[in-house]
């Protein structure tokens, strides 16, 4: 099965009523951008989060997707009376192909190497070194394919640092990532933690996918105070929370409990820009310092005084 695009061009008066138009006739979806987008006279919006822009764009293109079958001239006349238009405006058709779109999306994740001895395999993928750690993953709905800077960050700090027999806990696990590489590299006893529920199922997934001694690691939801003591011998040798900025500031309390005296807390998700005040935090009970850096991301490490 293939589609057609339909991009019609309009003023700014006309194409809030021009974009519900064509959905009222049977439009698949409907994008509204600029123009001019790409060009010296490209016209940027801005506004706040979550909140729509104050203005549209003075020469906007609107988009719609249509079944291939469409009679596109009946189209183009009855959108322009629904849509109140002086005149029938300018458009031109495009064409978009059946693809695999399963396909299409497994091939933007390919494998990574994090070390020598160390690699992140989708599910769809062989591995390039059998003989090495490999984290066979599927992320799922949850963060945490291994591509992301944060993830490389905090994989090669585990790859370098962690001890055979080191208990560790996850904190914001996302797709299991780190708690299953931990598992790997000799920890013996792990849990990830997650506010997301989906996070948690993405993680136990993968984590049998990974074929984990489920004796050696757990997840649990973030709120589950209990379950997490109960799991794991808290306080542990190491905590990991790759997460962002500010919940890392407002959970640095709750982190800090967490970490046996001598232990490390490893911290990511922060912005080089970010990285001091976070430390500033954190050194009231770590020795901090920041140990890696990664595409504008930095990783945080710390020893319990």
């Amino acid at each position: 099965m293939a589609w057609i695009t339909l991009t019609i061009k309009v003023d700014a008066a006309h194409t809030e009523a021009l974009s519900d138009g064509l959905l009222e006739l049977g439009a698949l979806s409907v994008d509204i951008h600029d123009a001019a987008a790409g060009t010296a006279g490209e016209q940027l919006l801005f506004g706040e989060p979550g909140e729509p822009a104050e203005e549209i764009w003075c020469d906007a293109e609107v988009t719609a997707l249509f079944d291939e079958s469409i009679d596109v001239a009946a189209i183009m006349q009855a959108v322009t009376e629904v849509a109140q238009l002086p005149d029938q405006p300018v458009y031109h058709l495009g064409h978009v192909e059946e693809q695999d779109w399963v396909r299409l999306t497994q091939s933007q994740f390919s494998p990574i190497q994090i070390s020598s001895r160390l690699w992140i395999v989708p599910t769809w993928h062989e591995s390039p070194d059998p003989a090495a750690i490999n984290l066979i993953l599927d992320p799922g709905l949850a963060f945490g394919t291994g591509s992301h800077p944060t993830t490389h960050l905090c994989l090669s700090w585990l790859d370098a640092h962690l001890q055979e027999g080191d208990s560790l806990l996850d904190y914001g696990c996302g797709s299991g990532i780190l708690a299953i590489a931990a598992v790997k590299l000799g920890a013996s006893d792990v849990i990830g933690i997650d506010i997301d529920p989906r996070a948690i199922e993405a993680s136990r997934d993968n984590a049998v996918r990974n074929q984990c001694d489920q004796s050696r690691i757990a997840f649990a939801p973030a709120h589950d105070e209990i379950n997490m003591g109960s799991r794991v011998g808290i306080p542990v040798d190491i905590v990991v929370a790759n997460i962002l900025a500010n919940p890392l500031i407002l959970l640095a309390p709750l982190l800090m409990r967490a970490v046996r005296q001598g232990g490390h807390i490893v911290l990511s998700g922060v912005l080089r820009e970010q990285a001091e005040d976070v430390k500033l935090i954190y050194q009231q009970w770590f020795q901090m310092s920041i140990a890696d850096e990664k595409e504008g991301w930095v990783l945080l490490a710390g020893i319990k005084k």
